[in-house]
């Protein structure tokens, strides 16, 4: 005899979510976990440096103002593009969750290598229908979310972050 079925009593039953997990929690991202944590020390670094700075300004020595003063933007412009990409980060993850409800998200069903490499002339391939939705329709935040995910594709990450915060841009707006 086996175990119980899909729908049965065990881990797998009503109520339950992929790996056994209650349905309806959502599980935390591991690159969340990490960010944070790289946030966290970046913050204590930016602690750190902005404490030299103002100890550095205390000393009245019209040098060491100034460079306390030098010092003391560093963190302030660290904790501003930290907050820009957490908004950003946000931003596209709405995108995908919005696409997602509509049935749009992009799907990455493109060749893979043994080794989870993609098919370089399979993206290449499945690239010219995202820029050709784009040129049809530039005003369109789904066109360039979708283009972002084939420039990925490609392995082109500069065009591809461009496109997502193009996609972003028109998201706002």
């Amino acid at each position: 005899m086996t175990g119980p079925g899909p729908g049965g009593p065990g881990p797998d039953g009503p109520g339950a979510g992929r790996g056994g997990r209650p349905a309806g929690r959502r599980r935390v991202p591991t690159a969340l976990v990490g960010a944070a944590a790289v946030t966290l020390l970046l913050a204590l670094y930016a602690w750190q440096v902005a404490g030299r700075g103002v100890a550095m300004m205390r000393t009245g020595q019209p040098v060491l103002v100034a460079i306390g003063l030098g010092v003391l933007i560093i963190p302030l412009l660290v904790l501003g593009l930290i907050a820009v990409e957490y908004r950003l980060a946000a931003r596209v993850q709405r995108m995908a969750d919005t696409l997602a409800a509509a049935g749009q998200l992009p799907v990455d069903d493109l060749p893979r290598s043994p080794g989870g490499r993609i098919d370089r002339s399979a993206a290449d391939a499945a690239f010219g229908p995202y820029r050709e939705a784009v040129e049809r329709e530039p005003g369109s935040w789904r066109a360039w979310y979708r283009l972002a995910f084939a420039y990925d594709a490609a392995g082109d990450r500069r065009r591809a972050r461009a496109a997502l915060r193009k996609a972003s841009g028109l998201y706002r707006d």
